[in-house]
């Protein structure tokens, strides 16, 4: 008999880069499929190789019941960051794909030190009265957060591909690569902060003076 309990695993990716988009996904499972994931090969996005990630994809929205992809731009987020915190962002983006999902428990990673806390935030948002597991790490402990870190990775992959494309190369986008710097710092110089670029991040305010060596 087919179990009816459905599961909602959702991740983020992109969070601290300085440049390109943060995309949040929320994955649904019946319950009784998790199993399938792990024996596919799922886990945390950040331990697999991008053709493994690719390839996972297909495979885990065969197996899902639904999916929900949040590409939140550079610009966008600069804009929602004058009047909230990242924090705030990302939980308001996650009690909102729990609202269109339906599921019976949620799994999710806790972007906040205080992982109830951030729970008890996510319900009071979402306005959701059952199961919130909201723990760190979740993409280790939880194979429906596993795989929505995938989908997330591999679809800010996709879009940071198309930028460079348009942009040149910048790079990781992460504000400790040489590169990156590099690029933000050329293009303050030029008076031309993109919309690729998070101009409300700490980076582009420290790079506003001379330009590195």
């Amino acid at each position: 008999m087919r179990s009816e309990r459905r599961i909602l695993g959702i991740d983020e990716a992109g969070r601290g880069p300085v440049i390109g988009p943060m995309v949040i996904a929320g994955v649904l499972f019946r319950a009784e499929t998790i199993p399938e994931l792990v024996s596919i090969g799922v886990k945390d996005s950040k331990k697999l190789t991008p053709r493994a990630r690719e390839r996972l994809l297909g495979k885990i929205l065969e197996i899902s019941e639904g999916s929900h992809v949040r590409v939140i731009s550079a610009a966008e987020i600069d804009e929602l960051r004058k009047t909230k915190s990242l924090n705030q962002v990302e939980a308001e983006e996650m009690a909102e794909i729990i609202k269109r999902s339906l599921p019976d428990e949620v799994h999710l990673g806790s972007v906040d030190v205080d992982e109830k806390r951030f729970g008890a935030e996510i319900m009071r948002l979402s306005g959701f009265d059952r199961t919130i597991r909201s723990v760190h790490h979740a993409e280790d402990k939880f194979p429906a957060v596993a795989a929505a870190s995938i989908v997330a990775k591999t679809t800010r992959d996709r879009v940071i591909g198309e930028l460079r494309a348009e942009y040149g190369d910048f790079g990781s986008g992460y504000p400790s690569d040489p590169r990156t710097r590099a690029f933000v710092s050329n293009a303050l110089v030029k008076g031309d902060c993109t919309p690729i670029i998070r101009a409300s991040w700490k980076t582009v305010a420290g790079l506003k003076g001379p330009q590195l060596s």
